[in-house]
């Protein structure tokens, strides 16, 4: 379980085209921008419009993107040097192994017409053994090859840290298999959710027909899929359900889990993964280890055959040719997401470089762009909102004294992870092929999933990164109380290591106190300072902070996402949170370092206080189509990126001060809420 500032939803999809020239070097992005600002609007009426009108305006959404924000020129300009790394490698002698993955893994992706060569060749192995499938004893044996191949089919089976037992690992069982992105997109009865699982059935059926089916048997056998995801999306957990960490831990021995989930033989499905020895198992959902199990038993084979059929060629659409990557962009970005374009070939093969093997190329990317220097630095501003989270602990006069003294026990004990890991995974036994991009692709995948299920029994490592470093991005994980802070995001606009310290602490400084609040929002506080899930709240102090989380989650559930469509002010409750402690904190921070004569007047005609507010609203300043974000509305734990600025400035009262606002102006409401 692990909070990141910012989801990012990928469709990748790879076509048969031809090599795109190499792009020109980005400009560089610089930490405040007085050109995105729009001067004829009130600070005080609308903020977002004042710190980011101008930027709107002026940077429409690229025909290849549904979004389109400060986030993504930062990772455009990381994009480029990650290509050229990959060209590097590609084109050198490849003596070391990393640069020999890289760039054999570069060469096979961007050799469109050797993909395009094979057709289906790649996935008739699957297919054939999806079609021998005879009985639903024959099922587990079949689900775990296809995950080992990463086929995400079913149910999802992997390992994760003991909620309560923060030194061990154990095996996890969770749900999944579905097409769509949530199970409500089965379930809603709106009119845009059924003609979207039209569309989604009519997708489905021509991937069938690609695979050779005429279009009756493949408008069959889309109803027949969409019948069997819709009885698995039945039985699913909706998101904000899992947001309660005591709602996904239910740990069981085997044979409790083959008790409780009658159907399917969950003991030779562990056994065919080659799962080591565990006296436990997570079973997050039990509602959905019994409604497979069920489905497992009693759903004809034939449906299951089709089923599994369907998923094994949704998995290896992007490596397959360019009628199966066509048809999967139809569907997965322009119809979700609103993209109008396929990204580049270059892109997606980069992106495919850092999914498959993101420690080869983080390794190559902070040598290039994170010394010592940047460390050191992200360690000063980490210290600095540190002391301001431990002085907010202080003064909450609604917590008593036990809760604050286990707070800052827990505090004090977060670890802090900056640049890249101090250890590299070595990729040993990944067969990279230039001239075979699918069979890399699954040796790649088969690797993580060995090293995933490996941890099983083990002790945990509490050195591993579930981010690589060239990810704009960072996150907290409360099993490990870390924060955590990629290479790819201490750059401008977040964080200049020549620039103003005021807009620093606007942007990487709200990102570092928002992680920090995470570790006290409504899922991070339920984990002590080892790591445990345990209730270390007095019962008065957990009631007053749900009452003050209340408050957050009628404000944030008021704003629009688009027209008609509201936010889930419950699904982004630990989001807002951290975002409001973000901002709390780093206004603390500043008042510290106006004090140490740190931070300087006036910069381009704005205060320190007003360089803060605007460093931190700039980097949300954004476009998005439609089709996104209602779809984000909807999956999202994040709230819209104009929400993100006004929610929490509006409940700032140094905000309002800085700008002179008044009672009654838009960004000073009558009722404010505040946690941290």
């Amino acid at each position: 379980m692990t909070t990141a500032l910012l989801l990012a939803l990928a469709l990748p999809a790879f076509a048969a085209d031809a090599p795109a020239p190499a792009p020109a070097a980005a400009a560089a992005v610089s930490s405040f921008d007085p050109s995105a600002l729009d001067r004829t609007a009130s600070p005080c009426t609308d903020f977002y419009q004042f710190a980011c009108g101008g930027w709107v305006k002026a940077h429409p959404i690229p025909p290849d993107q549904s979004r389109w924000g400060r986030f993504n020129e930062l990772a455009e300009r990381n994009r480029l040097v990650l290509r050229g790394i990959l060209e590097k490698a590609a084109a050198g002698p490849k003596t070391d192994p990393v640069d020999r993955r890289l760039g054999d893994l570069w060469g096979a992706c961007m050799d469109a017409d050797a993909v395009e060569a094979k057709g289906t060749d790649p996935i008739k192995d699957e297919l054939a053994a999806v079609d021998a499938l005879k009985t639903s004893s024959e099922l587990p044996a079949l689900l775990a090859r296809l995950h080992a191949e990463g086929v995400s089919a079913g149910f999802s089976f992997d390992s994760d840290q003991d909620y309560k037992d923060s030194t061990k690992v154990i095996a996890e069982f969770d749900q999944g298999g579905l097409g769509l992105p949530d199970r409500d997109y089965y379930l809603k009865t709106d009119a845009k959710s059924a003609r979207l699982r039209r569309l989604y059935e009519w997708h489905v059926a021509k991937v069938f027909g690609l695979l050779g089916d005429d279009l009756p048997t493949a408008a069959a056998e889309a109803e027949t899929v969409m019948r069997v995801e819709t009885a698995l999306a039945q039985v699913s957990q909706d998101r904000v359900t899992r947001r309660d960490p005591d709602n996904v831990y239910h740990r069981e021995a085997l044979t409790e889990f083959e008790s409780l989930a009658p159907g399917f033989d969950w003991g030779a499905y562990v056994a065919d993964a080659h799962a080591p020895e565990s006296p436990w198992i997570n079973v997050v959902s039990t509602g959905f280890a019994a409604g497979f199990a069920s489905l497992a038993s009693t759903t004809p084979i034939a449906d299951w055959k089709t089923y599994l059929r369907w998923h094994v060629a949704a998995a290896a659409s992007p490596w397959l040719s360019k009628a199966f990557v066509d048809e999967a962009f139809d569907f997965g970005g322009r119809t979700l997401t609103g993209a109008k374009e396929l990204k580049p070939r270059w892109k997606r093969c980069e992106e495919l470089a850092d999914g498959l093997i993101g420690h080869d190329l983080g390794r190559r990317y902070v040598e290039l762009t994170f010394g010592a220097d940047g460390r050191a630095r992200t360690t000063q501003l980490i210290d600095a909102l540190d002391a301001s989270l431990s002085q907010d602990l202080k003064t909450r006069d609604w917590m008593k004294a036990k809760t604050r003294k286990l707070a800052q026990e827990k505090l004090a004990a977060i670890a802090r992870k900056i640049g890249g890991p101090d250890q590299w995974r070595d990729y040993q036994g990944v067969v990279i092929s230039s001239a075979d991009l699918l069979g890399s692709v699954r040796s790649a995948q088969a690797y993580e999933v060995r090293r995933r299920l490996d941890k099983i029994g083990k002790p945990v490592d509490r050195s591993e990164w579930d981010m690589t470093p060239p990810t704009v991005n960072a996150y907290y994980n409360p099993q490990l109380n870390e924060i955590v802070f990629p290479a790819g995001i201490l750059q401008p606009p977040f964080f200049d290591r020549a620039g103003d310290q005021a807009f620093n602490l606007g942007a990487i400084g709200v990102v570092i106190g928002h992680e920090m609040t995470h570790g006290f929002d409504d899922q991070g506080r339920k984990f002590d300072a080892k790591g445990n899930l345990s209730d270390w709240w007095t019962p008065e102090d957990a009631r007053k902070f749900e009452e003050k989380s209340q408050c957050l989650v009628d404000q944030y559930g008021s704003y629009e996402a688009v027209p008609g469509v509201k936010l889930n002010g419950k699904l982004t409750l630990g989001e807002n949170t951290a975002d409001n402690g973000g901002v709390r904190l780093a206004t603390m921070a500043l008042d510290a370092l106006k004090k140490a004569k740190a931070v300087g007047g006036l910069v381009d005609g704005f205060t320190p206080e007003q360089r803060l507010y605007l460093g931190f609203a700039q980097v949300w300043c954004s476009n998005q189509t439609e089709e996104s974000a209602r779809l984000l509305a909807q999956v999202d734990p994040h709230s819209a990126p104009r929400w993100r600025v006004i929610g929490p400035l509006s409940n700032t009262p140094e905000f309002a001060k800085a700008f002179s606002c008044k009672p009654g102006d838009a960004m000073v409401p009558a009722k404010t809420c505040r946690v941290w």
